[in-house]
């Protein structure tokens, strides 16, 4: 088995990349490490890579990375795919930072790479915008729901946090409640992609920052109910789902079985569980705004 640490970068299409990065630089507080007519690549303040754009005709989810642990070996994880049937190939230098990673695409599509070693990228700096510390965690529409789950779990060695009715499943890799959350759907495609804020504070300056340029809030903030995080919720340039959020559960001891307890749970000690669809909410918040747009399904605002 494949065992995924960490979630590394999002690599997205976009038909206009200057328009793109200026707003991951300027708004997001994202930091760009490299740039040419047909890519851009962009690290958190910390100096992670986080986001790489494409110039391309549409907007499009493109991949997604994973880091392993520094003694993975490649040659093993290789065979381990090719036992499901997935091909696989080694590159070298594939994006700021990183040397080598192994690059293969999911049954149904979607293309990662795996890497074990990583530099920063740019260093720490002061940024324009929001500033998070770090990508948390990205979500998708996906056409065969069962087959994602038994893939990332018997293969990337992810493990089940939590669900929402049968249809929308979290997974972690590490302590963090969800590095990816799957939404069964008739086609593969973004749902939303996350950025884990500071803390509290740092959630009410995002939107203040948000605020200041106009981009309206579509959701939040709130407090979910699965992860219990903090949330709130805008879209980018490129009509995709934005999310900024602080306090995800965390579990800290998988032979223990619970998250970290926190005065905001609902259920004492709190365990993975089944959530009904109407408990997106624990506490406080507000639904999404009616004209959303077209995650309205998935987010909740008229069937959950």
């Amino acid at each position: 088995m494949i065992k995924v640490q960490r979630l590394g970068h999002l690599t997205m299409e976009t038909p206009d990349l200057e328009k793109a990065v200026s707003y991951a630089k300027d708004l997001h507080g994202l930091v760009v490490v490299y740039q040419d007519r047909h890519v851009a690549h962009l690290a958190s303040k910390q100096g992670m890579l986080s986001l790489s754009y494409h110039q391309a005709q549409d907007v499009n989810f493109r991949s997604f990375s994973f880091e392993v642990a520094p003694e993975s070996d490649f040659k093993a994880y290789a065979t381990v795919l090719a036992a499901e049937g997935i091909r696989s190939e080694v590159h070298t230098d594939p994006f700021p930072g990183v040397t080598e990673s192994l690059s293969f695409s999911e049954p149904d599509g979607t293309k990662i790479d795996l890497f074990k070693s990583w530099d920063f990228v740019g260093g720490n700096q002061n940024v324009a915008g929001v500033g998070p510390l770090k990508i948390g965690h990205v979500a998708l529409f996906v056409p065969d729901l069962k087959k994602k789950i038994d893939f990332y779990t018997n293969v990337l060695g992810f493990r089940i946090s939590d669900w929402i009715g049968e249809q929308f499943v979290f997974m972690r890799c590490n302590p963090d409640h969800h590095t990816v959350n799957f939404f069964e759907s008739d086609s593969l495609r973004l749902h939303h992609v996350a950025y884990e804020l500071k803390d509290m504070v740092h959630v009410q300056n995002s939107c203040e920052a948000l605020s200041m340029v106009r981009v309206p809030i579509g959701w939040g903030p709130l407090r979910h109910g699965p992860g219990h995080n903090v949330a709130v919720y805008h879209r980018d340039p490129d009509d995709q789902v934005i999310e900024y959020y602080c306090e995800l559960d965390q579990m800290k001891n998988e032979d223990l079985g619970y998250f970290e307890p926190r005065p905001w749970h609902v259920d004492r000690p709190q365990r993975p569980k089944t959530w009904a669809p109407r408990t997106w909410i624990s506490g406080w918040g507000t639904p999404p705004a009616p004209n959303f747009g077209r995650n309205e399904r998935a987010l909740g605002s008229k069937n959950t």
